[in-house]
């Protein structure tokens, strides 16, 4: 079905189908610089006439529409090769999309900035990863969903390693106790083992290895407050990352930062803009 449908129109579908939503503003960003804005607004106005999108005004403001697959685009798009192993998060309709957006665009501001950042730098799109809301089990019943799981190939890396990333997107909509817990359920990941058949105690290699290689740093990027109070955060998060036993264990393992989604956007992904949770040097996040 994929070869059937014309190249703006599977771009699109596919965008959808990985971020979940998107707003008409950031699809020509997403798709990069050949698709002009009427391109896409015409063909999402196209693909909305097939049934295949959807999509509803973004309140307060009521001037921004926010796009989502239908149930119908979800099954075209279902099995496609670029998406298999992204866990299935449809939303396919309007109540889910207003719930959603305002959490989910602001995640998709932050991908932006990661890929616009790549471009800048001669990088090419496609060395850029983002799965949002992936889940992971922790221990019997506990689960960590991430925002989104950042796979990506700097230039300045050495070797052109991959590059994996946890990436929590926070806008504050309630005290720093929501960055603190989770910053521990991180900590809980790293930590947990799976148990063996008929004991109690956990056993065997870490449960992150089911998934990753090596554990991704952990990235955090703040926004919704003014600079001050979001700097404020960040200090807040340092002093977790130093007085809880196993997120300082974690820490000894594994960088961890933060930025404001401010700074992200002003200067680039790789500029030194993210705070370590442990030290005070900004650095890239490449560099933690």
């Amino acid at each position: 079905m994929a070869s059937l449908i014309e190249p703006l129109a599977h771009e699109l579908l596919l965008a959808l189908a990985q971020h979940h939503l998107a707003c008409t503003r950031q699809l020509p960003l997403l798709l990069g610089p050949d698709r002009t804005r009427e391109a896409v607004a015409d063909r999402l106005d196209k693909l909305r006439r097939e049934q295949l999108v959807d999509c509803v005004m973004r309140a307060p403001s009521r001037r921004t529409d926010v796009w989502f697959l239908t149930p119908k685009g979800a099954r075209i798009t279902q099995g496609w090769p670029a998406l298999r192993g992204r866990p299935p998060y449809p939303i396919t309709s309007a109540t889910a999309a207003r719930r959603n957006a305002p959490h989910s665009l602001t995640v998709l501001r932050a991908y932006l900035a990661f890929t616009s950042d790549a471009r800048r730098r001669g990088g090419a799109h496609a060395h850029l990863g983002w799965t949002p809301q992936v889940p992971h089990a922790i221990g019997h019943r506990g689960k960590l969903v991430a925002d989104a799981v950042l796979h990506a190939t700097p230039a300045e890396v050495q070797q052109q390693r991959t590059l994996r990333a946890f990436v929590e997107v926070d806008r504050s909509p309630g005290s720093g106790e929501r960055l603190a817990a989770k910053l521990t359920a991180y900590a809980r990941l790293w930590a947990c083992r799976p148990h063996a058949a008929g004991q109690r105690r956990q056993a065997g290699g870490p449960l992150w290895r089911r998934w990753y290689p090596v554990f991704p740093r952990l990235l955090f990027i703040l926004t919704g407050a003014h600079q001050q109070i979001l700097h404020r955060r960040i200090g807040q998060l340092q002093a977790v990352t130093a007085h809880h036993p196993l997120v300082a264990a974690l820490a000894g393992e594994v960088p961890l930062g933060a930025v404001t989604l401010d700074d992200l956007e002003g200067h680039g992904a790789t500029a030194p803009v993210w705070v370590p949770l442990v030290g005070t040097e900004p650095r890239s996040w490449t560099e933690l």
